[in-house]
């Protein structure tokens, strides 16, 4: 006979030990200089509507989230991301 907690449905997946620390790629792997014209790479920071993303998501620190902004917005400028759209990724 099944338990009663076997029968209980998540429209999601619990949260169960997700208490990874945060950290920033940038300082970890040593990067100093943001590229505006890798748009592969600046994909990882933007959503599918073409917004950026915050620190609290991302784990950037600030100096790197103030570049990862600006390269994004000079991206855009060139046409080189797209300033708004429906499905990005």
């Amino acid at each position: 006979m099944a338990s009663p907690k076997d029968n209980i449905k998540y429209l999601s997946t619990p949260a169960i030990a997700t208490n990874q620390k945060k950290y920033c790629r940038f300082k970890k792997l040593g990067i100093t200089y943001i590229d505006y014209k890798d748009p592969e790479f600046l994909l990882k920071f933007v959503n599918e509507q073409g917004k950026i993303l915050p620190r609290r998501i991302t784990g950037n620190s600030l100096k790197f989230q103030r570049r990862v902004a600006q390269a994004v917005k000079r991206a855009r400028h060139l046409a080189i991301l797209p300033f708004v759209t429906d499905l990005l990724k």
